[in-house]
C-alpha cells in the first residue's frame, strides 16, 4: 500500500468494511443529480455510523475513503487508478472551485488527476441505483470483458 510520509494514499470511493475507512461526505441532492455535502472532519466508519444509513447501503448515503487497496482493486493497474482517469475523461465537471475536501492531500484521484478529479467528485456516488451511461462506463473495470449487465460496485 502506498503512503505519503506516514499516511496512506486514500481511495475516495471505498467500501465501508476496509480497515481505516472514514466518511468524508454525505450524499445530498437527488438520485438523478446527487451531490456530496462535505463533512468538515472525516469520521471513522463504525458499526454505529453504518447503522444510521439503514435500510440502504451505506455507500448510497456516505462517501467513504479508505487506504487504497491497489492490487486488490479491479481499477488499479499497478501504477494508476483507471476509475479516476475514466471519471475525469467521461463525466462533466460539476464544480468550478475545488470542493472543501479534507482528504485531498492524500486522495489517490487528486494525486493522479489533479484538480480535474475534484471537479467531477461531487457527483460521485459509490453505489448508484441507476447510474448514467457515462458513470456506468467509467465504473466498469477496464480489464473486465464486455459486460452484458451494468456494473454496480456494491457487494
Amino acid at each position: 500500500m502506498s503512503t505519503r510520509g506516514s499516511r496512506p494514499i486514500l481511495c475516495p470511493s471505498a467500501q465501508p468494511h476496509i480497515q481505516g475507512s472514514v466518511a468524508f461526505g454525505v450524499i445530498a441532492g437527488s438520485s438523478d443529480d446527487p451531490r456530496v455535502s462535505w463533512i468538515e472532519n472525516p469520521v471513522p466508519v463504525t458499526p454505529d455510523l453504518l447503522a444510521l444509513t439503514a435500510p440502504v447501503d451505506p455507500t448510497q448515503v456516505l462517501r467513504i475513503a479508505a487506504p487504497c487497496q491497489e492490487k486488490k482493486c479491479c481499477h488499479f493497474d499497478g501504477t494508476d487508478c483507471h476509475l479516476a482517469d475514466r471519471l475525469v475523461q467521461l463525466l462533466p465537471a460539476v464544480s468550478e472551485k475545488l470542493p472543501p475536501c479534507r482528504i485531498r492531500p492524500d486522495c489517490r484521484w487528486f494525486l493522479q488527476e489533479g484538480s480535474a478529479a475534484c471537479r467531477v467528485c461531487p457527483q460521485i456516488v459509490t453505489y448508484a441505483i441507476d447510474p448514467s451511461p457515462e458513470l456506468n462506463t467509467a465504473a466498469t473495470p477496464v480489464s473486465w470483458p464486455a459486460a452484458t449487465e451494468p456494473f454496480n460496485a456494491a457487494p
